[in-house]
């Protein structure tokens, strides 16, 4: 199984997911929760993350952080370890109780953060724990919103700062946003399940996967994050024109890595068809 690509540089932001080992749930009983709670404060403060939401689930949790020392892989190394060593010897088991690879996206701060903080701290109301966000105490909504003291390790000043300068305003114009989700969510502009941002975030990122092109211990379609989609990739051909359609197709393989099944489906082909033509332009090539 290929490695996730993780992309580090100083002031980056990532929504990470981690799950439990084969999906188990991680945290069995309130003091688990209170103890990784104190694990990743310790571990905000070793690393020098800025925490900006946070919410344990059952069988996994996410983490909305900033990292001004380009240190995201050192840091959920030392976390998850340490939770590890404390779950397992908390309810005398042994083995892995998270999944080795978590999940991390880099976030464009302008244009996805403030949606990812709501996105994270609705997950408890989104799988029907609770009505409302505020009914769930392992989230980072009730010290956001202030209804009760943040923990050391969580920043709230940019978050909140994005709704008013007055903090008691803030917090009800913070609220009155996460009771006001929209219905597309945050991941429309999700590319390769690593970048999430705006075009212009891209091309500050591109060159950073360029490092990774012709590494294959990671995944092709995060390495390729900022190739062009295959919507875009055909926009402005004339399918009926088999010379122009099949030069696009040779592009969408052999250079923007996109399987012959990904290209077949979308263009309603025959898997068989993709194939004769990708054989017949790399012999003429």
């Amino acid at each position: 199984m290929a490695r996730p690509l993780r992309v580090q540089f100083e002031g980056a932001i990532y929504h990470i997911t981690c799950r439990g080992n084969a999906r188990n749930d991680v945290f069995l009983d309130a003091k688990d929760r209170t103890m990784f709670l104190g694990m990743l404060g310790k571990t905000i403060e070793r690393y020098n993350w800025l925490c900006h939401a946070y919410c344990l689930m059952d069988n996994h949790y996410h983490l909305l952080v900033e990292t001004p020392d380009a240190n995201i892989s050192k840091g959920m190394h030392y976390l998850n370890c340490v939770y590890t060593i404390y779950f397992n010897r908390n309810h005398n088991r042994v083995g892995h109780v998270l999944q080795g690879r978590y999940k991390s996206i880099l976030v464009e701060r302008d244009s996805h953060l403030l949606e990812l903080t709501r996105y994270i701290v609705l997950n408890p109301v989104r799988a029907g724990f609770v009505k409302r966000p505020e009914d769930w105490p392992w989230s980072s909504y009730r010290a956001t919103a202030g209804i009760e003291g943040a923990p050391p390790f969580l920043h709230t000043s940019w978050l909140l700062d994005q709704f008013d300068k007055n903090s008691e305003r803030a917090r009800q114009l913070y609220r009155d946003f996460v009771a006001n989700e929209g219905k597309t969510g945050p991941w429309e502009e999700l590319k390769g399940g690593v970048v999430l941002g705006s075009e212009n975030f891209l091309d500050v990122v591109k060159p950073l996967l360029d490092n990774y092109q012709q590494d294959n211990e990671y995944p092709i379609y995060q390495r390729k994050a900022t190739r062009p989609t295959l919507k875009e990739l055909f926009a402005n051909i004339k399918i009926d024109d088999k010379r122009e359609r099949n030069g696009k197709i040779y592009e969408a393989v052999r250079v923007h890595g996109y399987t012959q099944t990904e290209v077949a489906r979308f263009l309603g082909l025959h898997y068989s068809t993709v194939s004769v033509i990708l054989k017949q332009k790399d012999s003429n090539s």
